[in-house]
Formats: C-alpha cells, structure tokens, sequence
C-alpha cells in the first residue's frame, strides 16, 4: 500500500489539474458571476410548502385546530426566505446573462413569493380535485390518504401548480429546478409551462412527458408512457429555434389517453370526450367523442 503523504501529492496534482481547466474555455466555467440557486435550497422550500399543502399528511407530530395554525406559519416563513434568496438569485443571474443595466425592483422576489402563497388556499382546492380524481379513477386505490402518501402522480402535479405559478410571473431558472426535481423523483416530465386544468389524474406515471406549451382541460386521465410533445420547431434565417409559439398539444375536457401514445404539435387538439388508444402516433387534430385504436379510424359515439 502507497503510503498516505503519496496519495496525498497525487490527488494535489487532481486539484491543479481541474482547477487548471476552469481556463474560461467552457460555458460552465461560471466563477464571477452571482451566486447561481442552490437547487437542494430550491427542494427545501418545495418540501416545506409540501407540508403546508398537506399538512397531516407530512407532519410528525398530532395535530389539531388548535395547533395547526402555528404549524402552517412553522413552514410558510422559511419557505418564505429561501425562495425569496433563491428567486433574487435566479433573477440577478439572468440579469448579467442578458447583460441588462436597468436592475428589476429589488422587492420583485418577494412579491412574486407573496403572490404565489396568497394562492395556496386555491392550490389545494385543485390538488384536493387531483387527488379525488385519482382515487375515483384507480380501482386500486384503498382510500385517499393512500393516493397522497404513495401516488407518484400527485407529487408531481403538486409540484407542477406550484412551479406553474412562478412560471407564470416569469421566474428564472427555479420553476424548472423543481419541474425536474419532481422528473428525476416520479418519472413524470411535467414542463412549468403546461396548462392543467381541474381534476388530472396520471395512471402509474412513469415516461409521461408534457411540453411547455400543452394545454390540458379537466376531468382528464392519461396513463403511463404518454408524450404530449412537439413536431421539429422551425429554425429562422439564422438557424434560431423559433422559441415563442406554441409547440405541444391541447388536450379537451374529459379525454383519456391510454399508455405510450404520442401526440404531437401545436395545432393539434383532442376533442372532448375523446378515448385515445395505446401506443398511437397522432399529429392531427381529432373530433370530440372519439375513440382511437390501432385498428380503427375516429368513431363518433
């Protein structure tokens, strides 16, 4: 065995080497630029806004009316902080990135946190619906409390409402940290773009994939392995993605999309009421009240 002092020299002669390669040459040199979101901080205040939206079922200790709201505002106020830190951050980075001289007002970040915790009450009236349209959707299913304990489904449309909501208020960086957080937990790729209406309930989850510019109405079910994708976005005369149009699909009312089915580009819109067979490539609209198999053509009911 080497002895501890050659080790040593050898893993000096690392650090010289890596640090060596933070030449500048690479576009994740980052060293004088701002503090980049600590991304476990991000998933911190996500856990702690977690426990505010179900309460009992994350605490661990009893709880009652008497003591519950001393709990919530346990939670809110370092929630609170952290993304007020973290959103500052976001935005002071994308700042320097655009290289803009007008700095946003610098009680933005808290305003948008204000923002996004003054629609919790509302937040939990749509997870409440989610959560319901689970239980209801899944035989399986042997009470509520099972669905929002064990139920990859709900932990990621949990995070999915609330990264859309500071989406919606133009947020860097931090709604899709917890986008893929949930990604990387569930197997479940919701982008914070998406729009889901009431009641959305993933069947087993993983593989499903849905773009930025999906919109989803209520009462609607898709199973695992669905894609709610893009066709290829066009390029300009620069060869510049052409970002800012919509890409992904619009999902209606009472739809159920069954397993491994693709459905593909902005123009494309599922009726109402439509049934979606398994393993389908679909890249035109389709009628409300329709059922698609591998077999068949769209059948009106």
């Amino acid at each position: 065995m080497s002895p501890l002092p050659t080790r040593y020299a050898e893993l000096e002669e690392i650090v010289d080497a890596v640090t060596a390669s933070y030449d500048g040459s690479h576009e994740i040199d980052s060293l004088e630029t701002a503090a980049l979101p600590n991304r476990r901080a991000v998933i911190d205040a996500l856990q702690h806004l977690k426990h505010v939206i179900f309460m009992g079922f994350y605490t661990l200790r009893p709880l009652s009316q008497g003591n519950l709201r001393y709990a919530i505002s346990e939670h809110l106020h370092p929630a609170f902080e952290i993304l007020v830190e973290q959103i500052g951050r976001a935005q002071t980075w994308e700042r320097m990135c655009s290289r803009e001289t007008v700095p946003r007002d610098p009680g933005w970040a808290e305003e948008v946190v204000l923002r996004l915790f003054r629609k919790l009450p509302e937040l939990r009236d749509l997870l409440n619906l989610d959560v319901l349209a689970a239980f209801a959707g899944d035989p399986a299913a042997k009470s509520v409390e099972e669905v929002v304990f064990s139920y990859p489904a709900i932990q990621a449309i949990t995070t999915h409402r609330i990264a859309h909501e500071l989406y919606l208020e133009q947020v860097p960086m931090i709604p899709r940290i917890l986008s893929e957080h949930a990604h990387s937990e569930t197997g479940i790729d919701i982008h914070p773009g998406a729009t889901i209406g009431r009641s959305f309930f993933i069947d087993h989850g993983t593989g499903v994939v849905i773009g930025e510019t999906c919109v989803i109405g209520n009462n609607v079910k898709i199973y695992q392995g669905v894609t709610l994708g893009a066709l290829s976005v066009p390029r300009d005369a620069d060869g510049v993605l052409l970002r800012n149009r919509k890409r992904h699909p619009t999902i209606e009312d009472n739809v159920t999309i069954y397993s491994g089915a693709t459905i593909l580009g902005g123009d494309t819109v599922i009726g109402e009421g439509s049934v979606i067979g398994g393993n389908l490539w679909i890249v035109e609209s389709v009628p409300p009240h329709s059922r698609l198999t591998r077999e068949t053509h769209p059948q009106h009911r």
